[in-house]
């Protein structure tokens, strides 16, 4: 592709406008198409504070793009600015020894794991190559060695970024110690994060793979799930998956599968953690084998054509019978279920030491259904509308799956004093609400 023509305004790095080669491309996403007034593809911090400048004095509002798989769309809009990362996307290991590491905002999750796997280093990351550093760190950032060493934020000890004024700041527990608070969990909401220093961990092989069972009652199994994850090595990550029979599929009205990554090398370590597992149902596939860690990040599944998910997710303290039965219920309707497990390192962080609060959660519940072309509103809330049991027993949500954007989706989020703070925080690096174009917490009156 040639050089795009630049915009009369000189913004350095490519720059995209509406009839300009690459526009299209430049304007779309995983989760949506857009037709924004100017894509802007910055090469470093500099040039990401002169597309604020800009924007903000022409009157264009903001949107920041890392990976861009916002499942709500975020990463792009229908007008104004979009900030493109990609760019930014450097790996450097600061301190081989202490495992300090520099990471581009625009770096993917699969580039991160190639690199540092070259130190015998990891990250807790994304579950696809495709997604980027920056949205997935921002929310929180759960990935397969969450319960051995935690989400991404809890890795992470510094953060560049460009303010709502066109500056350029270092944020960690010293300098701008309540901004780096809310960088970790709260999402994009307090300026543009350029690079982040993370603590990497030695990691080299695991043991990855899927576990089939054949279909048993869906309550059953999802309690059996509960009882082994809570008490499993911690070395261990499981999420197990329940989808509905296409037609012309399996026989059942669904199928079961476990993905399971086993943190370390040790096959008979491995092995005895797993075993509780392999028993849980009967076994229909196997899969689990040692592999590099930077190999076992999966490509980003597309969707046809103008297709989508319709997606929400919950933070659950318990997976008790009433919640495994409308787990139950919401599968009977067609919805895909995952149940991630949490604790481990995830809950040794105290509640109020981040953003991300629902360190108590012993789980995470996604449900999502696709939807043909031009759905309707209505067949989007018939899609799944026996979600409501399931948010009624949980204490919140995790922003990067938040498949919508409103008021009240972001408030229940957060418990409400971290929402509070969050918002006193918004207040002083971001009183005009600059990055509104995020999961949005308006800035505190006053």
């Amino acid at each position: 592709m040639k050089q795009a023509s630049r915009s009369k305004t000189r913004l350095p790095g490519e720059v995209f406008a509406p009839g300009a080669e690459g526009y299209a491309e430049a304007a779309a996403t995983v989760f949506a198409a857009g037709t924004p007034d100017l894509v802007v593809r910055p090469r470093d911090a500099d040039g990401v504070a002169a597309a604020v400048r800009h924007a903000t004095a022409a009157g264009l509002a903001v949107t920041v793009r890392s990976g861009g798989h916002s499942m709500a769309g975020l990463s792009t809009h229908t007008d104004g600015m979009v900030i493109d990362l990609r760019n930014l996307r450097g790996v450097e290991v600061l301190n081989r020894e202490r495992r300090r590491v520099r990471i581009g905002a625009g770096a993917t999750w699969g580039a991160v794991a190639a690199e540092l796997a070259w130190y015998g280093l990891g990250l807790t990351a994304g579950d696809t190559r495709e997604v980027g550093v920056g949205g997935l760190t921002l929310g929180g950032g759960m990935g397969w060695l969450v319960r051995r060493y935690g989400l991404a934020i809890d890795n992470l000890v510094a953060a560049d970024l460009v303010t709502a004024a066109g500056e350029l700041i270092h944020a960690d527990a010293e300098q701008h110690g309540d901004l780096f608070w809310a960088l970790r969990g709260g999402g994009g909401n307090f300026g543009v994060v350029t690079s982040f220093e993370f603590i990497a961990q030695p990691v080299t092989t695991v043991h990855f793979g899927t576990i089939g069972y054949e279909a048993v009652d869906p309550a059953r199994l999802v309690a059996g799930w509960r009882e082994l994850a809570g008490a499993s090595d911690e070395d261990l990550t499981t999420i197990l998956n329940l989808l509905p029979s296409p037609p012309g599929g399996p026989a059942g009205p669904y199928t079961a599968m476990l993905q399971c990554c086993y943190g370390g090398s040790d096959p008979d370590a491995a092995a005895a953690a797993l075993r509780p597992f392999r028993a849980l149902a009967p076994v229909s596939a196997d899969t689990v084998r040692e592999t590099p860690y930077a190999d076992i990040l999966e490509a980003c599944p597309t969707l046809p054509p103008g297709a989508r998910m319709e997606i929400r997710n919950a933070l659950v303290p318990a997976l008790d019978d009433a919640m495994t039965g409308a787990i139950a219920d919401l599968l009977a309707d067609g919805a895909a279920i995952a149940l991630r497990g949490l604790g481990g390192a995830v809950a040794r962080v105290a509640p109020d030491a981040t953003a991300y609060a629902h360190r108590d959660a012993e789980a995470m519940v996604v449900a999502g259904t696709m939807l043909p072309p031009g759905a309707s509103p209505e067949l989007a809330a018939a899609a799944l509308a026996r979600w409501s049991p399931v948010a009624a027993r949980s204490r919140g949500a995790y922003v990067n799956f938040l498949g919508t954007a409103t008021d009240d989706d972001v408030a229940s989020v957060y418990p409400s004093a971290t929402y509070r703070r969050l918002a006193e925080v918004k207040r002083r690096y971001d009183p005009a609400n600059v990055f509104r174009r995020t999961h949005n917490v308006p800035p505190a009156r006053g």
